[in-house]
């Protein structure tokens, strides 16, 4: 049998590194790696998969954990700051952080990585997840390093404590669930489950150089979007659409109260910002299968372990 090879995963512990750890542990082929910061997730992470390394860090500060890295490692860099009310932690996380893997990973002489990179790179939206991804992008095309450049647009499956998820588990404890406006903006949710296997295939068949525009197959209006995830989930709340102007003030008042919100007035901008993403054939590309929304939900929502961890913010 051939010997294991390393693949290490920035921000492990999230919603993709989790999905991505949970897919190839039982494959035999990696020795995985993991790297995060967030304390209580790394928990988790280190309670479902007891067998492999996990390294709680900071990427964004200089430290022992850029020793790790070795010629021929495999890595994906998965780390992102997503939500958040302040420009720091984006800038830290997606920026900061993104320099210093660089630099560890050019010193230990890695020649190929898979970067998780987004969609928004392409919006029309500005915020500072959109810019800060921007910026992270950039350094990575800039750092000499051939990469294989991954942007997915919005996601949803295991572990997700942010969209999807949250707004299933908000379903769960309201009667009412608004919706801004008429809710007719275009959403292209993707399941990541078939990124993964996106990116285990961008992994196993380098792609060097190359830029990858994932996006849902699926085009769905995102008052459909929640009404499938209610009958996904079997929820009994009452779908109310509300006044855009109504929503962003409620937002603004709930941060009042929650420094580090589920979703934010800035998420909510850019939710109705009219995005459409160019859907290529991504299955052909990387010799994966696309699951269609209703049995990605289903799988989302109903899997025996999973489905019953929820991530912190």
């Amino acid at each position: 049998m051939t010997e294991a090879k390393r693949l290490i995963v920035t921000g492990a512990a999230g919603l993709i590194g989790q999905n991505l750890v949970a897919r190839l542990k039982d494959r035999g082929d990696f020795e995985i790696i993991g790297l995060d910061k967030h304390a209580a997730n790394t928990e988790t992470f280190r309670q479902l998969n007891p067998d492999i390394a996990m390294i709680e860090a900071d990427l964004a500060e200089p430290g022992s954990w850029m020793e790790i890295f070795e010629p021929g490692d495999g890595l994906v860099m998965s780390h992102a700051q997503i939500g958040g009310l302040y420009e720091k932690p984006f800038t830290d996380n997606n920026v900061t952080a993104t320099v210093n893997v660089l630099d560890a990973a050019k010193r230990a002489g890695i020649d190929y990585m898979v970067h998780l990179s987004s969609s928004v790179v392409n919006s029309k939206a500005r915020d500072f997840y959109t810019e800060s991804k921007k910026a992270q992008e950039k350094v990575v095309l800039e750092s000499g390093i051939p990469a294989c450049i991954l942007r997915p647009t919005l996601m949803f499956g295991w572990f997700d404590r942010k969209h999807i998820g949250w707004l299933a588990r908000f379903m769960g404890k309201s009667p009412i669930f608004p919706v801004p406006g008429e809710g007719k903006y275009i959403r292209q949710p993707l399941y990541a489950g078939d990124f993964c296997d996106v990116i285990i295939s961008a992994v196993e068949s380098p792609k060097p150089g190359e830029i990858h525009n994932i996006s849902g197959q699926d085009k769905v209006t995102y008052v459909d979007l929640i009404k499938a995830v209610k009958d996904a989930v079997g929820a009994r709340t009452n779908i109310v659409n509300i006044p855009y102007g109504m929503f962003w003030g409620l937002l603004k008042t709930y941060a009042v109260f929650d420094k580090d919100p589920p979703f934010t007035t800035k998420q909510l901008e850019a939710l109705v910002t009219p995005d459409e993403f160019e859907v290529t054939d991504w299955p052909a590309i990387f010799g994966v299968n696309a699951t269609g929304l209703d049995k990605a939900l289903d799988e989302t929502f109903h899997h025996s372990v999973y489905s019953k961890v929820s991530l912190e913010f």
